[in-house]
């Protein structure tokens, strides 16, 4: 083929792709890309750290470059915290300011960054922690627990996102890089046992198919046998805790000079139980759990159930226009879920003697489902940006958001052979478009400055009925909302060269969360709606590589205020949540990342976080628990009701810390290592009151994993284990029967072997 003839047929590939995709997803609506493109540690000097490339300016940029603070999760540390099969939660503690959790078990994570977090167990709940999966926002609670697999990097970036990210992230944003095709054959297979039956398969091929196209196919499996059992007769579920979870990634990429295509499909089955609500196994007064507690051991008379199903997919364009760059990203996401759960935690009822109750008193029973049929999103993104030389870079697009999800609850009568009775839905429709640009300007060499800004309009319409009323009384409903807001957020920041090795950076961002919506109508008569929230935050920090970038530090402090924070209230004796606002909430507080070579057989890290926050709002009250918790808060000025001002936040620990530590020697023709790894956190207020029983206590846990490597990396066999100590107690807790508590995973053993080609 002659030159002539080989560019003609790639331009009309290209012309064709551009064209197919602008003609069938054109009018779709879109999400936020990054270009990521990790460090080569290929080209790193022995005994130096890797440079650490991030996209947290949507740019590739050496994150010491980057005023703000961010930290990174990739390689070998990710490998060791995924062992086992961990769902998204692994990640909390594991960098500085970074909280992870869920009332749900593998599903609906709740994502907290320096204490900004929400509580609220609604599937339609909002957070203000954005989450990026490949370049698309995952706005659901359902789409942002997608197994972690065949992972680039995870990068988690702290502090106010509105500007070029925008879409609800007053917190700040954790984006998710897979790896993309290359145009080499390679890949990987690993697969790991443990106890409990556990088994876990995972792993990718990538294979050119001629010169301009690859494709890359990442799997995982992951099963483990159930570990509680229910000794009570005629109970619906009698064995808990088995799960399968199933998920996979497909990519095809078409790259040339000047543009170049990456399409993602990807998809997770999962099926298991919900989260193990434990009746009573709180001591009165304390935080301790009860004495003679079992793990294995749940007696109830409810059913329990989850599963989960999520489908999606991207297109992703880039056209490289001389002194320009353009991006398309296309984002489709769909899913459905069911879930199932004895809310009450135990077996029998107060007010029925002639049954058998317990553990401990069961005032009345509690047995709800919730179920998503159906949730479908659409994003879309234009984004243009300069990439000629000169002390002037600029960035500016436009973004697209679309959502339409229905929500199903149930209540079921637990002493009648457990009885659908009870049933309400919702619908929601959100539509939200976007206008941002950002400009960085090189003062000099060491001073360069940005600043950004983006114009958001969000609307949703909802409605919410009760078709059966748990109570036998009339329906009610539609009950209708129709919360707007326009919103417009920007940044500024500085960053300073003091040395070729040291950096330092200020930063002034806002941040921006929708109105949001609580319709959960099964047990109640209204809906609540939360007015959108701001948040102003201030940080400064220092990035430095020390002893000739064997050791790298970035340190950070901030301090920030949100404007009409959304909060998630109980209902005291009702299972029930409402959406309330405070006029006022602060954080401050400072970080440290920490790595270090400290000989050529030993690298450890080391982070930080320190958050202190507090509600604002004297007039502010809720109702507390509903179960004979002891409660720590003055009375409020309605019956039933406690005043929240001065409480920190809830799950929001005021410290936080991760510590690593691998040796490795060299044995025959390959290394032998260790590897451990801690992560502490302090105490936090379970809810938004504060009680001696549902005040969390401090957590430590540890990880082990011990391994050989050999035949230049291609192989490793490894022995682990998480949660080492067997450290169990309460981390959550339902509030409105009895002193019903959530307590942590226990400790996991495995062993794992890993094939790289």
């Amino acid at each position: 083929m002659t030159k002539k003839n080989k560019n003609t047929t790639a331009f009309a590939a290209r012309s064709i792709i551009a064209l197919a995709v602008a003609g069938a997803l054109f009018p779709l609506r879109g999400a936020i890309a990054q270009e990521a493109k990790p460090a080569d540690d290929a080209k790193t000097p022995s005994g130096q750290l890797g440079t650490v490339i991030v996209t947290a300016q949507r740019r590739s940029e050496n994150i010491k470059d980057v005023p703000m603070a961010i930290s990174t999760l990739n390689g070998d540390l990710l490998d060791v915290l995924t062992s086992g099969g961990p769902d998204i939660r692994f990640m909390a503690g594991r960098v500085p300011s970074l909280n992870v959790e869920s009332d749900y078990g593998r599903s609906f994570p709740r994502f907290y960054i320096r204490g900004l977090g929400n509580t609220d167990f609604d599937l339609n709940a909002s957070q203000p922690v954005g989450l990026v999966y490949d370049d698309v926002v995952q706005e659901s609670p359902m789409l942002k627990g997608f197994p972690v697999f065949d992972i680039e990097q995870i990068e988690v970036l702290r502090g106010p996102q509105g500007t070029l990210f925008g879409r609800n992230s007053p917190a700040g944003v954790v984006k998710f890089d897979s790896v993309k095709p290359t145009k080499k054959v390679e890949g990987y297979f690993n697969v790991g046992v443990g106890n409990y039956g556990a088994a876990n398969l995972e792993g990718a091929y990538n294979m050119p198919l001629n010169q301009d196209w690859a494709a890359r196919i990442s799997l995982q499996s992951q099963h483990r046998d159930n570990r509680v059992h229910n000794d009570r007769p005629g109970a619906p579920t009698k064995d808990f805790e088995g799960y399968d979870d199933n998920a996979a990634r497909a990519q095809l990429q078409y790259k040339v000079s000047d543009f170049s295509a990456l399409f993602n499909v990807h998809a997770r089955d999962m099926k298991g139980n919900a989260t193990l609500f434990r009746a009573n196994i709180i001591k009165k007064g304390t935080n301790d759990l009860v004495d003679g507690f079992r793990y294995d051991y749940y007696p109830t008379d409810g059913g329990n159930s989850q599963t989960l199903k999520t489908t999606g997919g991207s297109v992703r364009l880039k056209w490289n226009l001389n002194d320009l760059t353009l991006h398309s990203i296309t984002g489709y996401e769909t899913a459905k879920f069911y879930s199932r759960g004895d809310v009450d935690g135990g077996y029998g009822a107060a007010f029925a003697p002639s049954l058998p109750m317990g553990p401990g008193v069961i005032p009345f029973p509690a047995e709800t489902a919730d179920g998503m049929p159906d949730l479908k999103q659409v994003t879309q993104e234009f984004r243009l940006e300069s990439n000629y030389k000169g002390p002037l870079q600029w960035i500016g697009g436009l973004y697209a958001f679309k959502e339409d999800l229905t929500v199903e609850s149930f209540n079921f009568d637990t002493l009648n052979n457990n009885k659908q009775y009870g049933y309400a839905v919702q619908h929601q429709h959100a539509r939200s478009w976007a206008a941002f640009g950002s400009v960085n300007y090189a003062v000099s060499d060491q001073l360069k400055l940005r600043a950004g800004l983006r114009y958001t309009n969000d609307k949703k319409d909802f409605d919410a009925t009760r078709t059966v009323d748990p109570f036998g009384g009339k329906p009610i409903g539609p009950l209708t909302a129709n919360p707007s807001a326009t919103n417009t957020s920007w940044d500024m920041s500085a960053n300073y060269a003091l040395t070729k090795d040291t950096n330092l950076y200020s930063r002034i961002a806002t941040g921006y969360r929708a109105p949001s919506i609580q319709g959960r109508i099964l047990f109640g008569d209204t809906i609540s709606i939360a007015n959108s929230e701001k948040a102003l935050s201030y940080e400064a920090g220092i990035k430095q590589d020390l002893f000739n970038k064997r050791a790298r530090l970035a340190a950070s402090v901030f301090q920030y205020k949100v404007d009409d924070m959304q909060l998630t209230a109980g209902s005291g004796t009702v299972n029930q949540n409402r959406l309330v606002n405070a006029k006022k909430v602060t954080g401050q507080g400072a970080e440290i990342d920490f790595q270090a070579l400290l000989t050529e057989d030993l690298r450890m890290s080391l982070g930080v976080g320190y958050n202190d926050t507090e509600i604002k709002d004297p007039g502010l009250f809720v109702a507390p628990c509903g179960g004979g918790c002891t409660v720590l808060n003055p009375r409020g000025s309605v019956p039933g009701t406690v005043l929240i001002n001065g409480n920190p936040l809830p799950r929001a620990p005021k410290v936080t810390t991760n510590f690593t530590l691998r040796y490795s020697k060299p044995v025959a023709n390959g290394e032998v290592y260790v590897f451990t790894d801690w992560a502490y956190r302090s105490t936090y207020n379970m809810f938004l009151y504060r009680s001696a029983e549902f005040t969390a206590k401090s957590l430590l846990e540890g990880g082990l994993r011990v391994g050989y490597i050999w035949d230049d990396g291609k192989y490793e066999v490894a022995a682990f284990g998480r949660n080492i100590t067997n450290r169990l107690q309460v981390v959550a807790a339902i509030d409105f029967n009895n002193l019903t508590g959530i307590v942590n995973e226990p400790r996991t053993l495995g062993a794992q072997f890993k094939m790289n080609f």
